[in-house]
Parts: structure tokens; sequence; C-alpha cells
């Protein structure tokens, strides 16, 4: 993260995130919640410890107590400058005291607490041992929804990112692709995102021919030649939220099979996409793309769940998968990304993300879904 979100947030926003936070826990019966260095204590305090060492940092959230942030002495300084430090109160240890003791004294002895995922088990085994009577639940299984809906400043932040992603891809469709390396034109799309303001790219999937059968296959050595097939899929953060885009082009003239798995591919994309309104199960939006899909022909080559959350992190809760009955609610922001993958021939993704609305669904990518031709 870089100091661009926090001064997007207020302290008052902080304090909003920390109280919904905390009661949040109470409702799902726990007694506070933990929250190592990572996205969920950016998000929850708009802190970014200098460096993640063995020293404990952990934001204490409880219902009905002020917030605590217990951090090393010598990183109290930064804690101090943060957006959300205001909203509340700060805990230093110095080397040579006992942290964990520290701690202790502000949980409940008997008490089951939410940790955040990222969480050391160093740190994690300490705690039980000084506070032998508690128990502890990973933050996803506990609050996964946690950061899923996303509020009016956050949504303009994810639309931002988004129309980044979209300029990248207008870019990167007139780059040469015959000739040259995946690498090299990976290479191109890390540039192109950071000159459209992203400050971290987390990925830049670059797959031409038959490695575009590898939903995650990394950018290599492999020269594009033409008559490949390329599945671009490229993403990270820009001031603080993220992006994430596929897109799937095609080196020369295509053959009648190449264009209709894009096609079928652009349907399912757009099922999944019109399945996308309050109330709606996550499941349903898996189900709509991937009902078109199986209809075509192409079912076992669509190897992977159809969706997932994106917001301080470009993975998160919520997934479009078969199983997942939570429902859909306004400000929930994901992908909706259906695939094809036909073993040593190529492969063919489509994805936007998108967010849910009153009355249905937004895209926030908006560049064309056709089948693109690149030279």
């Amino acid at each position: 993260m870089t100091g661009s979100t926090a001064a997007t947030f207020t302290a008052d926003d902080y304090r909003a995130r920390m109280g919904r936070a905390a009661r949040a826990a109470a409702e799902a019966g726990l007694a506070g919640l933990l929250v190592a260095p990572g996205p969920d204590l950016v998000w929850l305090t708009g802190y970014t410890p200098p460096a993640v060492t063995e020293r404990l940092t952990l934001l204490v959230l409880a219902a009905g107590q002020d917030p605590v942030l217990v951090v090393p002495a010598l990183e109290a300084p930064d804690a101090h400058r943060a957006a959300g430090a205001s909203a509340l109160t700060l805990r230093d240890w110095t080397d040579g005291k006992d942290p964990y003791a520290a701690t202790a004294a502000l949980l409940d002895a008997s008490g089951r607490f939410g940790i955040s995922d990222n969480a050391w088990a160093l740190h994690l085994l300490a705690l039980q041992q000084a506070v032998p009577g508690s128990s502890y639940a990973s933050l996803t299984e506990a609050l996964p929804m946690l950061r899923a809906v996303k509020d009016a400043a956050e949504l303009d932040l994810m639309a931002a990112a988004g129309a980044a992603a979209d300029a990248t891809f207008e870019e990167i469709r007139n780059v040469p692709f015959a000739g040259r390396r995946e690498s090299e034109v990976a290479a191109d799309l890390d540039r192109l995102l950071r000159g459209h303001g992203h400050e971290q790219v987390d990925f830049t999937i670059v797959a031409s021919g038959p490695n575009g059968a590898d939903p995650h296959h990394e950018a290599g050595e492999r020269v594009i030649a033409r008559g490949d097939m390329i599945v671009l899929d490229f993403g990270g953060l820009r001031d603080g939220y993220g992006s994430d885009t596929s897109r799937t082009v095609h080196v020369g003239e295509p053959t009648d099979e190449e264009r209709r798995v894009h096609d079928v591919v652009r349907e399912a994309q757009e099922a999944g996409f019109r399945a996308v309104r309050p109330g709606a199960a996550c499941q349903d939006v898996d189900r709509a793309a991937r009902r078109v899909i199986a209809d075509a022909g192409y079912g076992e080559y669509f190897i992977h769940r159809t969706g997932h959350g994106i917001g301080v992190t470009t993975h998160e809760p919520p997934y479009m998968i078969e199983g997942e009955e939570r429902p859909l609610v306004p400000g929930m922001c994901f992908s909706v990304e259906p695939g094809i993958y036909l073993p040593g021939r190529f492969g063919v993704r489509i994805e936007d993300i998108v967010t849910v609305t009153e009355d249905g669904g937004r895209r926030l990518n908006t560049t064309t879904r056709e089948l693109v031709i690149v030279e």
C-alpha cells in the first residue's frame, strides 16, 4: 500500500470500520479480532508497518472496548502518523519486554478470537501460551465478508483501478506480439500498469498458443508466433485497490474453431454478468456462465471457478463457485472470468470486475470483449 490510500480516508472512516468489525465479531460469537500486519490492518487503520519482522504488531478489537494497536516502540512514530491513529490507542513495547503479556491483558482469558490469516505462527503460539484458555479462528473463516461490501469512496477507487487496467489493454493491443517472447510482452504490461498509476503489479499473464491452456501460466521464454491465441491476464493495486482483467487476443487471422471457442466464452461471460443482482447466490453467477460452456460441449475444459472477490487485495472472498450460497449485496466487487482451456492447443478467458448495484451489476472493465487481432 502507498500513502495515497491513507490520504483518501479519514480517521472517522477508520473508526467506523473498526467499530463495524468489532460488532461483526460479536455477532459471530467472537470475543474480538486480532489483526496482524497485512491488508486487514491497512483497511482498518491505514497503517502499514515500515517492515514486517518478528516483532509483534497487533490490532486488538472487541465490542465495547477502544481499539488498541500493540506496536514495537521503535515503530511507534510511524504508527502515530497513520491516517487512523487518532481513532485508536497505541500501546508500545520495548525490546527485552514481553509483548504477549502486554497483549494478554487486553484479551478475554477464555475468549475465542478471529485472527488474521497472515498472522505468524510464532505470534499465535505465543498468545496461546500467554492466554491458555483462549481459542482462535482464521479471519477468513470467521468473518469472510469483512471487507466484501465497498462504500462509495472505495467503489470510486475500484473504478479508477479498472479504468487504468483498461487503458493498459488499449495500449498493449497495439504493441508487436509476433517474434517476441511472452516475458517481453509481460514486461510491457507491467510498465503500462505502473504508467497508469499502479503502485503494485501482482500478475502479468501472457499465455500464448498451447500455454494458454494453463490458466495460471507464468510468462516465459516462448516466442510468440503468427496463428497464436494469447490469453492476457493482468492487474495489481492502484491507490491501494485492485484491478484484474483478462482479454484474449490472436496474432493474425484466427481459425473458425478459435473464433467459435472465443464466442462461447464471450457468451458465458455475458451470462455470468447478467446473473449478478442483489439476493442472487454467488453460485448463481458460476452456474450461469458454466451452463453456456457446457451446452456448447466444452464443459470439461472450464476448470476453475467463475470469479473471486477483489478489493485491497486482488483475490479475496466472496467466490463465484458452486456451493457458495452467500447472497450478493450491493457494493460487493468480484471477477466474472469464465474460460475454455484445450490442452496442448490454446485457451480463452474473458474477465471483468463487476460490482453489485441496487438492481443488477456494473462492469468496472469496459474494453471490447470481441476477439482482438494483433500483429
